[in-house]
């Protein structure tokens, strides 16, 4: 008698439990008035998930918006001479040296107005190539910022813009380009 009633109780409970999550399938098949081949009768839909609660579904995290950057700068009047005076110094030393000087005295020569980046990339750099022998010209500032100076130089073969900036160790070189 007792096994009967436990079995009886074991089945009330699991049709109870299959109803009431939106099973079809109970103690005899289906529900009254439901098929289990059609849809789903319970709160949500099934997806294969037995915990009763919906699927986890990613919600799209909208970012803020951000301004653009707009660097600060100065009047020209505001360039530094110390910048001035470091891009006229590097490009003096920039200009091709006499024939046979070894590429690493030129470089030696860059060293005291260069960031140490930039004398790697200048480390690739052969000297007999540099179309320009000489400066021919004062610095001009062409675009001031707080820590950093655009300067143009003209050498008898080019116009250079030297890029200066003021770090840890002063105003260096870290860059030029051609006008």
């Amino acid at each position: 008698m007792t096994a009967v009633v436990v079995i009886a109780l074991g089945t009330g409970v699991s049709f109870g439990i299959g109803y009431l999550s939106g099973s079809s399938a109970g103690a005899g098949g289906a529900r009254a008035g439901h098929s289990s081949a059609g849809p789903t009768t319970g709160a949500f839909p099934r997806t294969g998930s037995t915990s009763g609660f919906p699927p986890a579904t990613p919600t799209p995290t909208a970012l803020p918006p951000v301004a653009d950057l707009q660097p600060t700068t100065l009047p020209l009047s505001r360039a530094p001479a110390a910048a001035l005076s470091t891009a006229a110094r590097w490009t003096a030393a920039w200009v091709r040296p006499p024939d046979g000087t070894p590429a690493q005295q030129w470089l030696e020569g860059l060293r005291s107005t260069t960031t140490e980046e930039y004398l790697g990339v200048l480390s690739a750099v052969d000297p007999s190539n540099i179309p320009a022998t000489r400066v021919t010209g004062e610095p001009r500032a062409v675009q001031v910022s707080p820590r950093s100076v655009q300067v143009q130089v003209p050498t008898d073969a080019l116009t250079l813009v030297v890029l200066v900036i003021n770090g840890d160790t002063g105003w260096r070189v870290a860059g030029y380009d051609r006008v």
